[in-house]
């Protein structure tokens, strides 16, 4: 992250405001502390709504809420790539869904879709969306707790009800992720159509880019990289190879989501907006990969809410979705 120590109060505020969509809700600049951590200034007083954050298009130029809104409800799929657990960034995604609920009620038949709900757990939604069951009985039925069901995740669920839209549970259960990564997708093709039906086996695994980041996540190593090469510990294909029964695991969740989403598509709804973990999407991810060869022809929108603070762009962030949000550190 770039330094601001020098910026004044007033260009702050003026910063802010190229991506705030209406007025702050402040009477002015407080003053800034420093954020060490994050390597910038940090505006103090100036504590954003779940609109009034920095919005960026992918090529680093600033944006707006209303043009990020705008935008995205003229996708056929918008992809919310979030922080699990971060309250701004969760508030901030679902002041989204209900921007898009809002202009799409002239003509389209909008659809949320979850990473965080699995396909065995669609029933007990579809009773709670319809009334069948109150909400103490919708949490019983599909397992949630403060700890699986965030406010902002409720939200969006809530906004969904409340209009009469669908709400897809996305994902493959965790037990089939397991056969997955324990036993290979031959397995799963044993399996009979009723439980085939609750995932789907990827049409190929990908290569690229994508496993290269999965590397370097599921592989940490603080050791410096020159010392590393001094010492040859650089990991070798051998190593990474260890990691593909866990790619195995991590792929069937992106085309389970992913057909979740060309089924929602087929259905006739449009836009379909899933909100998942942003590594699936962030950097042509491997849920954006699998709905391309799933849905070639879809149009897809990518919000990327990143857990920092930037005023520009930093240029590792350059591409990392078609939209990026910049919602600060998840204590905040």
């Amino acid at each position: 992250m770039q330094s601001h120590a020098h910026r004044t109060c007033s260009s702050l505020i003026a910063a802010m405001l190229v991506s705030v969509a209406g007025a702050m809700h402040t009477a002015g600049c407080a003053g800034r502390e420093r954020d060490e951590e994050e390597g910038i200034d940090v505006p103090i007083g100036l504590a954003p709504d779940a609109r009034s954050v920095m919005v960026f298009r992918g090529d680093g130029s600033p944006s707006r809420w209303d043009e990020l809104v705008d935008t995205a409800s003229g996708a056929d799929v918008i992809l919310v790539g979030e922080n699990h657990g971060h309250p701004l960034g969760l508030a901030s995604a679902a002041a989204l869904w209900d921007d898009v609920l809002q202009r799409s009620r002239t003509g389209a038949s909008p659809a949320l879709a979850m990473e965080f709900f699995e396909r065995d757990e669609q029933d007990a939604l579809d009773d709670y969306l319809a009334g069948i069951t109150d909400e103490a009985a919708f949490r019983k039925a599909a397992g949630r707790s403060a700890g699986n069901y965030p406010a902002g995740h409720r939200a969006m669920v809530e906004a969904a009800k409340a209009t009469g839209v669908p709400v897809i549970a996305a994902n493959a259960p965790r037990r089939y992720v397991r056969i997955a990564r324990t036993d290979g997708y031959e397995r799963l093709t044993t399996l009979t159509a009723e439980q085939r039906r609750l995932f789907r086996i990827p049409d190929s695994v990908p290569t690229g880019a994508y496993r290269d980041r999965f590397n370097q996540v599921m592989s940490p190593d603080s050791t410096p990289a020159g010392e590393k090469a001094a010492h040859g510990d650089e990991p070798s294909a051998a190593d990474f190879s260890r990691l593909d029964p866990i790619f195995r695991s991590q792929s069937m969740w992106d085309w389970t989501m992913a057909e979740s989403i060309q089924r929602g598509l087929e259905a006739g709804r449009r836009p379909v907006l899933l909100v998942v973990g942003r590594f699936h999407v962030d950097l042509e991810g491997g849920t954006i990969l699998a709905l391309r060869q799933l849905r070639p022809s879809a149009r897809v929108v990518t919000v990327s809410f990143v857990d920092a603070h930037a005023w520009s762009m930093p240029e590792e962030d350059k591409g990392r979705g078609d939209f990026v949000v910049y919602v600060g550190k998840g204590e905040e």
